[in-house]
This record gives C-alpha cells, structure tokens and sequence, in this order.
C-alpha cells in the first residue's frame, strides 16, 4: 500500500497537472526550507505583556471557564484574573481584549523584562472584544501593526501571550481560515450586543487559557491580530484558536483615542449567507455572497439604490462571502465614509456608492454626552467628553448630572457637575458602569472623583439611607 500511494503522487502520469501547476510545486519545493522562528520571537516577544487584574466579588459565586479561554481563579473573596496585552506605542498604550479586564477595580501589567506596573483603562468595546489601557512609561518597544486583509490561509503565524500565568509563550502554527463568526459576544442582557462584530482570523497555533489579549503575528513580526478564544469542550486548547483582525482592532483603538468610544459605521441591511438552498430558493445562478433580505430604518444602501433580492459580493473590491467578512469590511469605517459596493442584480453585476450612516441615521461623526436616570439614586449621569478628560487630567469618568432632591447624593453633598471616577475601587468609564456599580451593590459605597474646578472629592454613604 505504501508503495502505491508513494508512486501516485510522485508519478507524473498517475495525476493530471498542467505544465504551470507542476512548475509552482517545484519552484516551491526548491526554496523551501525549515521555518525558523527565533528572529521574529525575538523582536516581538517584548511588546507583549501579561496583565493581571483583580474583581471585587460581593459574594462567594462559581464562575465557569468563559469561551474566550480567560484564566481565572475563584477562591473566597475578591477574583483575580489574567490575561495578556500588546503594547502598541513607545509611550505606554496596550491594546488586550475587553473580557480580559472587564469589571476590574485593579489593573495590573508586567512587561517582558518583569516590571511591574498599574495600569489605567483608556477605553474599551465590547462590541469587538477590545481594550485599550496606558502605563505611565516611555521608550517601550512595541509591535509593528501589519495589514489583517492581506493574511491569506495557510501561512505561518506565532502566537505569543501568558497561557496559564506562563510568560512570554510563542506557539507557532498556520491561518486555518478567516471570517469566522462563532456568536460570542451576543449577549441577551446587553441589546447593543446585536451589533457585535466577529470575524476571526482562525489558526492552529496553540493557544490556552491567559493567551487572550496577545499577539497573532505574521513570519515578518507584524501584528495581524489579537487572540481573543478558543474552540474547546474542556476549556483547553483543542487545535483551534481565533484572532480579532489588526484592520478592526486598528478601527476600534483609534476611536477609543480620538472620540473616547467606537463611531460604528452602518450599511442599513438585514443579511444572510448566499447557501446552495438559498440559491435555489431565490433563483440565484452562483452560491457566492451575502443576500440582502430587508433594510433597516434609514438605510444607506437602500438610499444609494441596492434593492431587497441583490447579493453583495464585495465591498472596496474585497471579496464578501460571508456576513462576517461583510461585517468586518464595514466595521472598519466610520459615519460619512463612502464604500464601493459590488451586487449581483439578475445575473448582472451593479456596483453603488453607499454613504454609511450612524445608528441614528447620520452621516456625521456625533459624539454627544449619553444622558441616564439611576433610579436607585434618583439621580441622572452623563458621559464625559473626551476634551473635558484631558483638561482634568484624567482618563475616564461620569459626569453627575442632576441630583434630584430626595437622592441620597443629595443629603450627602454630591454636587451637580461632580465627575465620578471610582466606585468602590473600580473605575467607572460609561454611565452603564455607574448603573451596573450602584444597582448591584448593597450596604456602603465609597465614591471618589473630581469637582467641576479639578478639586478631588470622596464620599461614603449607605445605599440604604433615607
């Protein structure tokens, strides 16, 4: 038996190449060598960090491996975690995912050479998975980011991160496939989660439990993604690993930084895969694409002229197969950008100029203080601008907007204009965390934070105080 396999693919006339296929597997034979690693581990190795984090716990609960492979420990009391994180410019920003330091009250980061820092959360969106936090350092190396579209499946790649509580771990393996969606960051509690954004970058290099936040790098050191979970029954490592792609990680922290939160760009359609059933279905010649069965409300697309029954087959002349690959094309843009969009309209191929839009149907980048009542409080938050954070020096907060007069804060003397920057340890970025820190919470509070002058201010009360 050996013999005859051995003889059917070294024996030109048992197969049918063409004179070009056998030439590209012999020029590709020819150079090829054993891939070595070491140069590139080298130079990448020292931009990734291990970051620890703590989460007070108000009560002793049993909390599962999560699907992204994110270590943590549950003993009594508070709960640590740890993840990894990616340092992306010389002055102390890291790039990790979300879930890593999500609810943390303490953030902690250990680079390559085991200096310790605290660490302080810049922004985050959980849309995507991803966090951007800053230690107060400079002359760091850090990762070169390379272009994720370019990636193609079955080149090698290194994955390195802290799996474990391991430092500095490069695993080596190959792109298994691209545009994978495997419904993880919808969550029923959280209806934004609607608009998540997945479409990993899948390989084979292993990756465990602590990897999250790390680097996916190509053969030439360049960053092409962010390891964020893993595809397992045991919560272990089980040959398939997945990257949030450096094009939508780049997207995502460059908002974070400019607005302090995602400016999300919308086509306005209601999607589907083109499926072998669907073509027969729809009396569609090729099963190729993503199907546009119904429009949102003021839909761009719908607008520059694509109609209900059209298959989209690319986006600024990248190739869309899938409602992932669609996602991760438009995700990457913002409100007022205009895309080239190329359907199949009865056989024939259409292409339109589509304007995206925000959520609330405009083409412009509005960045508005979000306004909400805590009804515990009686008491309404808002978000604080990004240019307001600058002034006061501080890099996250929410803004007490008005106090009503039966409000606790009231009788305690929290003024209006008061910036809220820790509740009980953890800091509060969004008024959602103000919300989920002071709805879930019995017995005392201890807010700390900064008046409209700059002045710092503590207060601590009972939540059962009348």
């Amino acid at each position: 038996m050996a013999l005859g396999l051995n003889r059917f693919f070294t024996d030109e006339r048992s197969v049918s190449f063409d004179d070009q296929q056998i030439a590209r597997y012999t020029s590709l034979n020819e150079g090829s060598t054993r891939p070595d690693f070491v140069e590139v581990s080298e130079l990448v190795t020292p931009t990734v960090v291990h970051i620890l984090t703590l989460v007070e716990q108000k009560q002793m609960e049993q909390i599962p491996m999560d699907p992204f492979g994110f270590f943590r420990q549950m003993p009594q009391g508070p709960q640590s975690g740890s993840g990894s994180g990616v340092i992306i410019s010389s002055d102390g920003y890291i790039v990790t995912n979300n879930h890593v330091i999500d609810n943390a009250s303490k953030i902690k980061v250990v680079l390559n050479d085991k200096r310790q820092y605290d660490a302080t959360l810049i922004g985050r969106d959980p849309n995507t998975d991803m966090a951007l936090i800053r230690i107060d350092e400079k002359n760091l190396p850090f990762a070169v980011v390379g272009n994720s579209d370019e990636v193609k499946v079955g080149q090698w790649v290194l994955a390195v991160g802290n799996p474990f509580n391991l430092n500095s771990t490069v695993t080596a393996g190959i792109v298994s496939a691209k545009g994978r969606n495997l419904n993880l960051l919808r969550d029923p509690s959280r209806p934004e989660s609607q608009y998540s954004i997945e479409s990993f970058i899948q390989t084979d290099a292993a990756v465990n439990p602590g990897n999250s936040g790390g680097a996916l790098v190509s053969s030439d050191g360049k960053l092409i993604g962010i390891n964020t979970a893993i595809a397992s029954t045991t919560g272990q490592y089980a040959g398939y690993a997945f990257a949030v792609p450096s094009n939508l990680m780049r997207k995502i922290i460059d908002d974070l930084l400019k607005y302090g939160e995602v400016q999300r760009g919308y086509i306005g359609v209601q999607i589907q895969d083109v499926t072998a059933e669907l073509a027969d279905k729809e009396g569609l010649k090729d099963v190729k694409g993503v199907f546009v069965s119904k429009f949102s409300e003021n839909s761009a697309a719908q607008d520059a002229g694509i109609k209900e029954g059209d298959v989209i087959i690319s986006i600024d002349d990248m190739v869309v197969n899938t409602v992932s690959e669609l996602q991760e094309q438009i995700g990457k843009r913002s409100p007022g950008n205009k895309v080239k969009v190329v359907v199949v309209r009865s056989g024939a191929e259409k292409m339109f100029m589509v304007t995206l839009r925000n959520r609330d149907g405009k083409t412009s980048i509005d960045v508005k203080e979000k306004v909400e009542t805590n009804k515990v409080l009686d008491t309404e938050f808002e978000s604080v601008s990004r240019q307001d954070r600058l002034n006061l020096h501080i890099t996250n907060g929410v803004r007490v907007k008005q106090v009503g007069e039966k409000s606790v804060l009231k009788k305690h003397g929290v003024p209006n204009g008061f910036i809220i920057t820790v509740i009980n340890k953890i800091p509060m970025s969004t008024v959602a965390d103000v919300k989920k820190a002071l709805e879930g919470t019995k017995g005392g509070v201890l807010i700390e934070g900064l008046t409209p002058d700059g002045t710092k201010g503590y207060y601590g009360f009972g939540l059962d105080d009348k």
